[in-house]
């Protein structure tokens, strides 16, 4: 009788959903049924996740606005990154922290240095990282080209960034880099590219909305302030759009506001969150993707010669195949299919499923997650996406994670919860893929409300490994235990007339016949960074047979017969005669 009745609210619910897109509703949703898991593939997937932030000293938590919420502000999240700052080959951790708004808390984000022994020791303060408010996301990257790791970190508010003096320390140089803005506004996703390939990194910057308290209604005012019938903070349909914006490198530090001369702000009238800034027509131009939230996605297109043409409804990346909007959040970006094109994962709200756009070259993309299996979970409000492979088997899978933004949710009678385990999917290569959240370790099964993640491999084995912001409380940190007898290969890029952490280079390589590519971000996911270095799972091969980079500035070099289950170190213009 409880499941029946469940069932029968969960129809209601969700043909209340769909009908929130004609009256009013502040997120958007179609009101999607779950589709039926196709049946298992019959192998055992190989990998388990088990939570070590505890063990690893993550114990502080990322404070993302008070439990019971008024705005829609405290409700976003932030970001994560794996990066080296110090340079010592071991991935770091930084944590974006936010605030609240009664009784707010003054603190600021987090900076830990790996003790290269599985664990990790808080050098905020020593870092000089100290600014407080309410962070959003973090882009890393070498802006100024002297080998060290910065930070830019958005905010509501003022942005920031901070420059690696490759002494452990940062200092602030938002002032003078000219990037600190004469207003108050809402940065989300962000990401460093080199547009004009001058061998500096440029500086996109997405803007959420126009955000005030002081003028914002409260839950229940107005009609994108319910949902599913019930009072819930407003937005963000309802709310003032804001403007994108990107900034040139000048080569001396400084930044020059080309927004409105690139065409960039021209494209407005977008809830712009998530991210993703790569060549993704294969004309060796970086390009822009936004994930819109409620609202059409963008897609700039590069023209290659410092202007920008937004063509996302022209390449099938601004709606849903019925040509709905979606409430659009975080980005990944692969190969899923292995035909050497880039392909996108897009996660969405809740009562709709994911994206997964398959790049069918000449600037057009299709979605292909219904025949892929993602269909299964509409359930959750999807946030992080990650490619990886995971189990080294030479296939992207695909990490999501999830948590509602209400909290009202756990009094309705609904399938739908505050916290939600995260999701796994593993990649068949046939085109689809395989729900194994629930054989995949504690690690993935353990409900949270979470917002960003990233990938990296931070104990060096092998495998990658995830972290997880958790909205107030400690990230996860999720160690992969790969029982598989695969072998794999990393590359670290340097670039030389190209910017130097090669951003937006392509990488591919050649194993026992097939071909993988990836690509060097600065951000991905929602609001967050994975470890630079781009990794290939490689099953049984025992070498990589050609490895062949685009760098950043167009030119294409080749190495050959390089080691499996090693790091390898290339460095533009040093390919042997």
């Amino acid at each position: 009788m409880h499941l029946h009745l469940t069932n029968r609210f969960g129809r209601v619910f969700a043909l209340f959903a769909l009908l929130g897109l004609a009256f009013g509703q502040g997120m958007a949703s179609r009101g999607a049924a779950a589709l039926p898991a196709p049946k298992s593939s019959g192998p055992v997937f190989p990998v388990s996740f088990n939570d070590v932030a505890a063990a690893a000293g993550l114990r502080s938590p990322q404070i993302a606005g008070s439990e019971k919420r008024k705005y829609i502000l405290e409700a976003m999240g932030s970001g994560v990154a794996f990066l080296d700052y110090d340079s010592d080959g071991w991935l770091d951790i930084f944590l974006v922290n936010g605030s609240r708004f009664d009784a707010a808390p003054k603190l600021s984000s987090y900076l830990y240095r790996n003790n290269r022994d599985g664990t990790f020791i808080d050098v905020t303060a020593k870092a000089g990282l100290t600014k407080e408010g309410w962070g959003q996301s973090v882009a890393a990257a070498d802006y100024d080209n002297d080998g060290h790791t910065d930070l830019f970190i958005t905010y509501w508010g003022r942005n920031t960034l901070y420059r690696n003096n490759g002494n452990g320390t940062f200092t602030d140089m938002t002032a003078k880099s000219r990037l600190a803005g004469q207003q108050t506004r809402w940065g989300s996703g962000a990401s460093f590219l080199d547009f004009d390939r001058d061998g500096h990194l440029d500086l996109f910057v997405a803007n959420y909305l126009q955000f005030d308290p002081a003028r914002a209604p409260l839950p229940g005012k107005d009609p994108t302030c319910t949902w599913l019938g019930v009072p819930v903070f407003c937005g963000p349909r309802g709310l003032p759009f804001s403007t994108n914006l990107l900034y040139k490198n000048n080569g001396d530090g400084t930044f020059t506001d080309v927004s409105t001369k690139s065409g960039i702000a021209a494209a407005q009238k977008t809830y712009a969150l998530g991210v993703l800034a790569a060549d993704l027509d294969g004309d060796n131009w970086p390009d822009i993707y936004v994930a819109g939230d409620s609202s059409r996605s963008l897609f700039y297109h590069n023209n290659s010669d410092g202007t920008f043409t937004e063509r996302a409804t022209y390449t099938g990346l601004a709606y849903d195949e019925n040509g709905l909007e979606q409430a659009g959040m975080g980005l990944a970006v692969a190969d899923y299919d292995g035909d050497g094109l880039l392909d996108i994962a897009k996660t969405n709200f809740a009562d709709d499923y994911p994206n997964l756009y398959r790049n069918l070259g000449k600037g057009g993309f299709t979605d292909r997650a219904l025949f892929a299996g993602l269909g299964i979970h509409p359930q959750y409000v999807l946030w992080s996406a990650i490619f990886a492979d995971f189990d080294n088997d030479t296939h992207a899978d695909l990490f999501l994670t999830a948590g509602h933004i209400f909290n009202e949710v756990d009094r309705l009678p609904t399938v739908q919860r505050f916290h939600n385990p995260r999701l796994l999917y593993w990649n068949l290569g046939n085109g689809k893929f395989e729900d194994v959240s629930t054989r995949s370790g504690p690690g993935i099964l353990a409900p949270h409300s979470s917002r960003g993640a990233a990938a990296g491999d931070f104990d060096n084995d092998g495998n990658i490994d995830l972290l997880i912001m958790n909205v107030n409380k400690p990230p996860s940190l999720l160690r992969n235990t790969n029982r598989a007898p695969h072998h794999w290969f990393r590359a670290k890029l340097t670039g030389t007339k190209s910017n130097r952490d090669a951003i937006g280079a392509k990488v591919r390589i050649e194993a026992d016949g097939r071909w993988q590519t990836a690509v060097v971000l600065s951000q991905s996911g929602y609001y967050s960074c994975n470890d630079p270095r781009p990794h290939f799972g490689l099953g049984a091969a025992t070498k990589v047979d050609r490895m062949e980079v685009t760098w950043p500035n167009g030119n294409v070099e080749t190495w050959r017969n390089l080691d499996a289950d090693k790091l390898f170190h290339a460095t533009e213009g040093t390919v042997p005669r």
